[in-house]
């Protein structure tokens, strides 16, 4: 079976909801995603380190739910042994992950698996990933003093010899166009729509922006 890669649109969660008596926090982003998918999005990675495994899966399947609805796409950021649990169409890893290798044998080939380059990653780094993240474009908070933006020239470099590439970090929505010209095939968004007082409206913004620049496809 060919695995399904996320769609243009890609929005992470936030990435700082606590477990335990922060429970109410998770069931705050689930109502904040299933706003978001009435605005049209259609993809989430859900990437929340700090959730112990049992609270990740019952948010996951929670995402999955509201996903399958829309015909939408679902991801779990380094939690390799979760994918199959909680349906995820997508498993991603970075450096402090599983090994790309690894990872493979763990999720198999039905599930789309995705890494985190940067600047200088050799390709051996994300071996027969079926999609990578490259990044960051732009300056973005949680990169700042550890890597610089990449920028959109060299961003287009890199797309022209990689599997296909989301653009990550600072991708505003007037950033949308300028990127995908240089040939990503899609956009993964943090704070833009996640971060903001109103991801039903953000998500809106990004999705006319993408469709405009893929012809319709976000």
């Amino acid at each position: 079976m060919t695995p399904v890669g996320p769609p243009p649109l890609l929005a992470l969660s936030p990435g700082n909801l606590l477990p335990g008596g922060e429970r109410g926090a998770a069931s705050a982003f689930a109502e904040a995603a299933r706003s978001a998918l009435g605005a049209g999005l259609r993809g989430i990675l859900l990437r929340e380190p700090a959730l112990p495994d049992g609270e990740l899966l019952a948010l996951a399947r929670r995402l999955a739910g509201l996903l399958d609805v829309s015909g939408g796409w679902l991801g779990v950021h380094d939690r390799v042994h979760l994918a199959s649990a909680c349906g995820a169409h997508g498993v991603h890893v970075g450096f402090r992950s599983l090994p790309v290798p690894d990872a493979r044998r763990v999720v198999g080939d039905a599930v789309a698996l995705g890494f985190s380059s940067h600047a200088g990653d050799a390709p051996e780094a994300w071996g027969d990933a079926d999609y990578v993240f490259h990044g960051p474009v732009h300056d973005t908070p949680s990169k700042a003093g550890r890597l610089a933006p990449v920028g959109v020239a060299e961003l287009a470099d890199f797309v022209a010899g990689a599997p296909p590439v989301w653009a990550l970090g600072g991708i505003g929505v007037e950033d949308c166009e300028p990127v995908l010209r240089t040939g990503a095939r899609g956009v993964a968004v943090l704070g833009g729509i996640f971060g903001s007082q109103d991801p039903a409206r953000q998500a809106a913004r990004y999705v006319a922006a993408v469709d405009t620049a893929t012809g319709g496809a976000a």
